[in-house]
């Protein structure tokens, strides 16, 4: 990775992207991320506790390994006596070791547990700040598939993040409390060649270096793919699984649609896409193995031809070659930590790259998305106005002249109790004014003015009912003991849906169990309950049976003192309230006409556009 801490998109292949953020500046993030967490406090006290028993570890390794001399030096006495003493001995240091490796082991995946909490809350309270997940959503592929790095990202990262340093801490102390142990019995050695005698400092350390240091080498040059590798696999795998996800969700419009063959292929392209980079993954892998399993067998007999020239010489009793064959194990293996963790530290970098870019690009989504030609909005006491109000079809620097559209009137002023609805011609994109009014399409030119927004409710087209219980779905957003349950069940019979009130407190996939008009029922009942002072449709009614648009009108209208502002048209709207109506249109052909009076109130002239 570039060191570059900017933040700029990196888009290596068409399939992957990241952004070119240095390793030490992704560990800065991660660690402002864990210390900003609620569980802070208990991984610190976890992580204190397993400091403790690493080095209580480590202390029984040394005395294991000192208790080599005296046992082997039995055997080769022959003497029965010591070698049973010896075993109770061992009994008491390998008992004493296994109780702390249990804990260990428990103090570990406590502390990934909590590190799980830490990140993904902290994941998810970054996602889910106003309009940042829906403006994350239309960035390109960063903004793809959020639950796998929410979920499975996360879980990885916080997993490997504590094995592999709880690993390398425990490495650490055995090659310092090791080290020392082999370089007093490498001054013991003495070699003899012809005449001559010699002693180097050292030896055996310097003889374990060399070893772990030349496989090291040759790992980070045969595995440097694995880290990219990895990130790309992840993508993958994301995909596959909202591709399967996605089809589950819609198999019965897949089923009309007679399209299983169609959703066959397509899943099919995804598990060609996977099989292609895990094949690349397992190349790459095999030839690290390479490396690791080969030093791994040689490990067995180099200590030994490491030490042969000093026991040959008579330098080392038999017990005292075993010890340092032990001692040269234990530093070996604190050395080849990172050749024995190479393939899970090229997965920590790639789902550590995986969860900074996508924080990282949350913290981007706070930014103006069109800072010159963006939207003014002010706020006003109870009033709704649009000023030379001109909407961009797309994200840009510059207006879309072709696709964009302007409203027809230029100074609008909506006053409180007003009904309006606001129509359009049939290609101009009316959800956009919908967003752009909830401030989430700020692109184009003019001035919105929005009453408080917390008497303020969007209404969209697709109504959106939460996992959960019935009581949950009508509470939303609010907590779900806000409305008295007597206040709940009348706003369900008001929606027509008095066949639900048995069923409030069943928990369920209730926008699975309800068809397309129960769902919008529901947001409609929403509406009794919170009896907001001003309500945005956007093209709620359309599509609905006749029957369920007279309910709904009739709910609609004992909300006489709400403001409401309908985007759209509707006959059922427009037949009970009379409403005032406002107009839309392209905004090429509103240049044409602004020469002409449009409909409705002040001037028709539509304003310039900048350019």
């Amino acid at each position: 990775m570039a060191d570059d801490v900017e933040g700029r998109p990196s888009i290596q292949g068409q399939d992957r992207v990241g952004y070119d953020l240095s390793l030490g500046y992704r560990l800065k993030l991660m660690f402002a991320a864990f210390w900003d967490s609620k569980v802070r406090g208990k991984i610190l006290l976890l992580a204190s506790i397993l400091l403790a028993v690493i080095l209580a570890t480590a202390y029984g390794q040394v005395i294991l390994n000192r208790w080599n001399a005296p046992f082997y030096d039995s055997l080769q006495r022959r003497d029965v006596g010591e070698f049973f003493h010896q075993l109770q001995v061992f009994a008491l240091i390998a008992g004493s070791l296994l109780l702390m490796n249990v804990g260990q082991a428990w103090l570990n995946q406590m502390t990934a547990l909590y590190m799980r909490e830490g990140l993904t809350r902290d994941l998810v309270d970054h996602w889910l700040k106003r309009k940042r997940a829906l403006r994350l959503a239309s960035t390109g592929l960063i903004g793809v598939n959020p639950d796998q790095r929410l979920h499975e990202d996360a879980r990885n990262l916080a997993e490997s993040t504590t094995g592999l340093t709880l690993g390398l801490i425990q490495s650490t102390i055995l090659l310092v409390s090791f080290i020392g142990v082999l370089w007093e019995l490498s001054s013991g050695f003495v070699f003899h060649f012809r005449t001559y005698a010699f002693a180097i400092p050292g030896y055996m350390v310097w003889a374990a270096i060399f070893y772990a240091a030349s496989a090291s080498i040759l790992s980070q040059i045969v595995g440097r793919k694995l880290v990219i590798l990895n990130a790309d696999r992840f993508s993958k795998e994301a995909e596959l699984r909202f591709s399967l996800m996605h089809a589950n969700e819609n198999m019965p419009a897949i089923t009309v649609a007679r399209g299983e063959e169609n959703e066959r292929r397509r899943i099919n392209e995804d598990i060609t896409s996977v099989l292609a980079i895990l094949k690349r993954l397992t190349m790459a892998s095999t030839n690290l193995t390479w490396v690791s399993a080969g030093y791994g067998w040689l490990v067995i007999v180099v200590p030994i031809i490491v030490a042969a020239p000093a026991y040959f010489s008579g330098s080392l009793t038999f017990g005292e070659l075993m010890m340092s064959v032990g001692a040269f194990n234990q530093v070996n293996t604190a050395l080849r930590w990172y050749v024995a963790n190479f393939t899970a530290i090229a997965e920590w970098r790639a789902t550590l790259m995986r969860v900074t870019d996508f924080r990282h690009a949350l913290h981007g989504m706070d930014e103006p998305i069109n800072p010159k030609n963006a939207i003014t909005y002010e706020d006003n006491a109870d009033t709704l106005t649009l000023k030379n109000l001109m909407i961009a079809a797309k994200l840009g620097e510059e207006i879309d002249l072709c696709g964009g559209f302007a409203v027809a009137e230029t100074d609008v002023t909506i006053r409180a109790g007003e009904k309006v609805m606001i129509n359009g011609d049939h290609n101009v994109n009316r959800k956009l004014l919908f967003q752009a009014l909830a401030g989430l399409w700020p692109c184009g030119s003019g001035k919105i003015g929005l009453p408080p927004a917390d008497g303020t409710v969007f209404v969209p087209e697709v109504a959106y009912v939460p996992g959960g219980t019935l009581r949950e779905a009508l509470s939303f957003p609010e907590p779900v003991d806000t409305y008295k349950s007597e206040d709940v069940e009348a706003a369900l019979q008001k929606a027509g849906l008095s066949h639900l009130i048995a069923r409030l407190d069943t928990r369920a996939r209730w926008d699975k169990m309800l068809d397309s008009d129960e769902q919008k029922g529901i947001g409609f009942a929403r509406l009794l309950l919170a009896r907001p002072r001003w309500i945005i449709f956007d093209e709620v009614l359309e599509g609905l049976e006749p029957e369920s648009q007279s309910t709904l009108m009739a709910l609609l209208a004992t909300l006489s003192d709400s403001t409401m502002i309908y985007i759209g048209r509707s006959e059922a709207y427009l037949e009970t309230f009379n409403p005032r109506e406002l107009h839309l249109h392209p905004l090429a052909a509103q240049i044409e006409q602004s020469a002409s009076p449009a409909a409705g109130t002040g001037t028709a002239h539509a304003p310039a556009p900048v350019i």
